[in-house]
């Protein structure tokens, strides 16, 4: 009996999952179709949940910013022109070991992309490395050039202070074997005619050298292996106090407090020619030989920029050492500055707009054999003096054309579209720039109207009259003056009176 009873349990058993099993296919399909009528009727409620913005770190530039930004750019390049430079471009993004181990700590702040076809890559971080590579790849050991693009880093962003993960550098680089310090006092040049061209205030361009920075560091005790990750906590100067930065030194990256101490007495010094003269005859640091060559070139560097007669606005500061691992040389940065009020001895900085230096290993990482290139570069932080002259403009409420439009052509009556197309097509011929109300029969106020709001000085206008004349009445936005004008001497009218404005 009891074996009976078992065999029924079990048969019981196979029944109930038999069900269980049953049930749950018929509760997939009921979820199937659930989903597919969910997906069929969710283009409508996706609607509501779908969040219009920009990813974190990233923005949209509409025609007024857009228009504030071509005035810079355009004052950028041409003062790269005017030093003598080609241009150059080179792609988003690079196969990752290119960038991988040229950026010290600031490496975790690269971009890697998804595998892609067998290859690892990642957005470029900045403007020099990929063009150490273009070097190498083409063998080419002399070179000026200029490169202005998007570059990416996955940064916390301060939006309102021009810190962004995607954003544009405006670089300047002259790379070849040439006399210490002739290209270099160059750059600082051209850093100083933009900063000067822009009108951003007053600003100072902040000079050291890695050599000198190395030897300090050697004279101070810090062991050859802790240079470079003492020299990123360096760089943390200018945004944060002394304290801070020895604290990391000594309590995350294991200097000895004395070591700290040392440092402490050599970043707090800043000056010109005077000061270079002082640590020549510094009896710990005139013994190393790396900080004595720096001192020299340092002490070369400066004699040419006075020749630029520049010096005023050139600070040799031993606290600056710029965080990345490939300058070799001669760094510098070029700080907006701002007096807060009255009471202040010394105006107080507001941000870097601009850094670089001189990096005389890069492009041998790149090629087989080890063969150098000496290069020494300026990058112009364009967001930064972006937010700056936006914010300016705003606050004096100045009116920015978003368009470079020359002349509108209207109509003093109706049925006059086609004498308009002609005429605008006579003026884009002659490469006048010029715009039309989309209307067959506008009225002439509106047309009016439209120049005021958008800035146009010139209204060619068209007329029953006008056409009988051979003339074209010519209106000056301005001081509503208007002249009849020939229409064969129209063009060359224009652009006189727009030449003018």
């Amino acid at each position: 009996m009891a074996e009976e009873a078992a065999v029924r349990a079990q048969a019981e058993t196979v029944r109930r999952l038999k069900q269980d099993k049953a049930d749950a296919d018929e509760i997939a399909k009921e979820v199937a179709k659930l989903l597919e009528m969910k997906a069929q009727l969710g283009t409508d409620e996706g609607k509501h949940k779908f969040v219009l913005k920009t990813p974190k770190g990233t923005r949209d530039f509409g025609p007024k910013e857009m228009a504030i930004r071509e005035r810079a750019f355009r004052a950028i390049i041409s003062c790269f022109k005017r030093h003598g430079a080609e241009v150059i471009d080179t792609p988003v993004f690079e196969l990752k070991e290119t960038l991988t181990g040229k950026y010290g700590e600031d490496s975790k702040l690269i971009y890697d992309l998804k595998d892609q076809g067998g290859e690892l890559l990642s957005l470029r971080y900045d403007l020099t490395v990929p063009f150490a590579r273009y070097l190498a790849m083409n063998k080419i050991t002399k070179m000026k050039r200029y490169h202005v693009a998007k570059v990416y880093r996955r940064d916390n962003p301060a939006m309102t202070r021009g810190r962004y993960r995607e954003f544009y550098q405006c670089d300047f680089d002259i790379a070849g074997q040439f006399d210490p310090m002739i290209p270099d006092a160059e750059c600082l040049k051209i850093v100083h005619e933009i900063l000067s061209d822009l009108q951003l205030g007053d600003f100072v361009i902040k000079v050291n050298d890695r050599r000198i920075l190395d030897g300090m560091f050697a004279v101070c005790g810090v062991p050859d292996s802790k240079f470079r990750t003492i020299c990123s906590s360096v760089d943390k100067l200018d945004k944060v106090p002394w304290e801070e930065v020895r604290s990391e030194m000594v309590g995350e990256k294991g200097l000895s407090p004395e070591a700290a101490d040392r440092i402490g007495e050599y970043v707090q010094l800043h000056g010109g020619l005077d000061l270079i003269e002082q640590l020549l005859q510094d009896p710990k640091l005139s013994q190393n030989k790396v900080a004595k060559e720096g001192l020299g070139d340092m002490k070369l560097l400066f004699e040419y920029l006075t020749l630029f007669g520049i010096t005023g606005k050139i600070s040799f500061d031993l606290s600056l050492a710029r965080g990345l691992d490939y300058y070799t040389g001669v760094i510098f940065e070029a700080v907006l500055l701002q007096q807060e009020n009255e009471h202040l001895e010394e105006p107080v900085s507001v941000g870097s707009v601009a850094g670089g230096g001189r990096y005389d290993g890069l492009v041998g990482m790149f090629d087989a054999k080890g063969r150098k290139v000496p290069c020494v570069g300026v990058s112009i932080g364009i967001e930064r003096i972006f937010s700056i002259l936006e914010q300016r403009l705003e606050a004096s409420e100045e009116k920015i054309r978003t368009t470079e439009t020359q002349v509108l052509v209207a109509s003093a009556q109706k049925k006059l579209l086609e004498e308009r197309l002609r005429l605008i097509s006579e003026l884009w011929d002659a490469g006048i720039k010029a715009e039309m109300l989309y209307k067959k029969n506008p009225k002439l106020l509106n047309q009016l109207q439209y120049c005021e709001e958008t800035g146009i000085p010139l209204v060619a206008i068209v007329g029953e009259q006008e056409l009988k004349d051979g003339v074209v009445k010519l209106r000056i936005v301005a001081t509503r003056e208007e002249v009849n004008v020939r229409r064969e001497s129209l063009v060359e009218e224009i652009r006189i009176r727009t030449s003018q404005c």
